[in-house]
């Protein structure tokens, strides 16, 4: 293996120790437990949302309505709880089927009505960010908010739901590692393996690779790019309800940057070792960088508007170093 090889493969896993490096030198207080609770919990519903992405890729297709199926997923559960005052169950199962049925719209306006996957999924994005407004004539949802027709919501989070985005496990230190953390992890493992080693994970990367060859050698192409974005319309559903379990409100303005850092993450993941294509744990660490490149930005006092710019920095740099020096993008 020649140098380049080494650097393409292993060049972004010192790029991020490196990060970390410079930021612990840098900006006081980011080793500590604090910074790395913050960090964790950006990463996981940044992650979570970037692994369903990742599901989209895989077979050559793209889901652009990601953060606004999130966003509709928090204020769903918001308004099960605090207006139509159910359980937990009750709010998560919807949330889930929210994610599912905008999944499987996707795909259906993609497969079958030859809607372009960008054109599809920005569709539902605008579609989405309307819809999830109408019920609070685009109010957020908090317990003791009067409704459009002057009734007070009198519901609330329950703790086993608050304990989703708010309960965090013992670590070599205490409360270091918050439950949401353990659910990405859960799903990345899942993803990964089912990516990597079932049939219908290598038949999806046969029908992103050359969806005509995987059509002649008798795969239903159409029903694996459909569970690819059922898919990733379902993990958007669970960083969603994260989110919300989080906040304890239905915050109709802060899934705003989801979509842009999650997105991030995902194609972040083609640098990590060497990979060039969409890949669970390459995400995983994708959106870890995103996290610790923002919080460390954050701690060092830098201005908001700057940070986008930054991450846009990092991923074309990534990208153009995975795919200019490897030539896999080379046809």
């Amino acid at each position: 293996m020649t140098l380049r090889d080494y650097a393409i493969r292993y060049g972004f896993i010192v790029l991020l120790f490196g990060l970390i490096a410079y930021f612990a030198i840098a900006a006081d207080g980011f080793v500590s437990p604090q910074s790395a609770v913050f960090i964790f919990q950006s990463v996981a519903i940044t992650g979570v949302l970037a692994l369903g992405v990742t599901a989209t890729l895989v077979v050559g297709g793209f889901d652009l309505s990601i953060g606004s199926v999130a966003t509709s997923a928090m204020m769903a559960a918001a308004y099960v709880m605090v207006v139509l005052e159910q359980n937990v169950v009750v709010a998560v199962l919807i949330c889930l089927l929210i994610g599912a049925l905008v999944g499987l719209i996707n795909g259906w306006l993609i497969v079958y009505m030859r809607v372009p996957d960008l054109l599809a999924t920005l569709g539902m994005m605008f579609l989405l960010v309307g819809l999830q407004r109408i019920p609070t004539e685009g109010r957020s949802i908090a317990t003791g908010m009067t409704m459009p027709d002057g009734s007070v919501a009198n519901g609330k989070f329950s703790d086993a739901f608050l304990a989703l985005g708010r309960h965090r496990f013992d670590f070599f230190i205490p409360n270091l590692i918050p439950v949401s953390v353990i659910v990405l992890i859960v799903l990345a493992v899942l993803i990964w393996f089912f990516l990597e080693y079932t049939r219908f994970g290598r038949m999806m990367y046969a029908v992103g690779s050359n969806e005509r060859a995987a059509e002649l050698a008798g795969a239903p192409v159409k029903a694996y790019k459909i569970w690819a974005y059922v898919i990733s319309g379902v993990f958007a559903s669970i960083g969603g309800i994260l989110l919300a379990a989080r906040l304890g409100r239905g915050d109709i303005a802060s899934g705003n940057n989801l979509l842009l850092d999650a997105v991030a993450a995902a194609l972040i993941g083609y640098a990590v070792l060497g990979a060039a294509k969409p890949n669970a744990f390459g995400t995983a660490i994708g959106a870890l960088f995103v996290g610790i490149l923002l919080q460390g930005l954050t701690m060092m006092n830098a201005p908001y508007y700057t940070q986008d710019f930054v991450k846009g920095v990092v991923l074309v740099v990534a990208l153009v170093f995975t795919f200019a020096l490897s030539g896999r993008g080379r046809r």
